[in-house]
């Protein structure tokens, strides 16, 4: 194996995630693009769980996408120093409220009907008073915990997306989120997010290697 395989799925916020720290760590690999209602059978045999993203290493699979974060930083934290200790561990507490309880109710509110007896609007209550909390925390800034892009940016960035394509009009008329709208636009206008929105033909074995960044 010349370099890592990522298997991804262009729209997937935890695929997503992953991409831009390993853009961001500007470590080669090759994609594979796939699609969720076909999974290829090497993505199932390398992971069986069959949920995207799956990083493919010469002597291990990682198929968590913090955990695909935390392998890109390790051999280049793009990161360090960009945060104090106490910033560090308001952002890991945060990543795991996005990761537990913003996409719980983000589920139940953009695809209701996958579920039984679901309030659509009190999940997507409950999104935006998370947002109104992490607000709070914020103050003028380019991301959101200051002038720089951080860990937290790309971990969280790409749910609260999810959430404002799921009614973009509501979402940009809501007052008590001033600071994380001008975020998320200017997030949706980097560089990087244009960049890891490439898209890619569906990867079928024997096709040419398609590499990433």
């Amino acid at each position: 194996m010349s370099c890592p395989i990522l298997y991804s799925f262009i729209r997937c916020p935890y695929a997503m995630r992953a991409r831009m720290a390993i853009k961001l760590c500007d470590i080669k690999c090759e994609i594979r693009e796939v699609r969720l209602n076909n999974k290829p059978d090497q993505m199932i045999k390398q992971s069986p769980k069959g949920t995207v993203p799956v990083l493919v290493l010469k002597n291990k699979v990682i198929d968590e996408s913090n955990e695909i974060i935390d392998w890109a930083l390790s051999k280049n934290n793009v990161f360090e120093g960009n945060l104090d200790q106490l910033n560090i561990d308001i952002s890991n507490d945060l990543i795991k409220l996005f990761d537990s309880k913003f996409k719980y109710n983000l589920d139940r509110y953009k695809y209701s009907s996958r579920y039984v007896s679901v309030d659509k609007d009190k999940h997507k209550i409950a999104c935006l008073e998370i947002l109104i909390y992490l607000e709070s925390l914020m103050s003028d800034n380019k991301w959101i915990l200051g002038s720089e892009i951080n860990k937290l940016d790309i971990s969280i960035l790409p749910f609260i997306r999810q959430f404002r394509i799921a009614d973009i009009e509501w979402f940009d008329n809501q007052k008590k989120i001033k600071n994380i709208k001008n975020i998320i636009l200017n997030f949706l206008d980097s560089e990087l997010f244009k960049d890891v929105m490439n898209k890619y033909d569906v990867w079928e074995e024997n096709t040419k290697p398609v590499f990433f960044p």
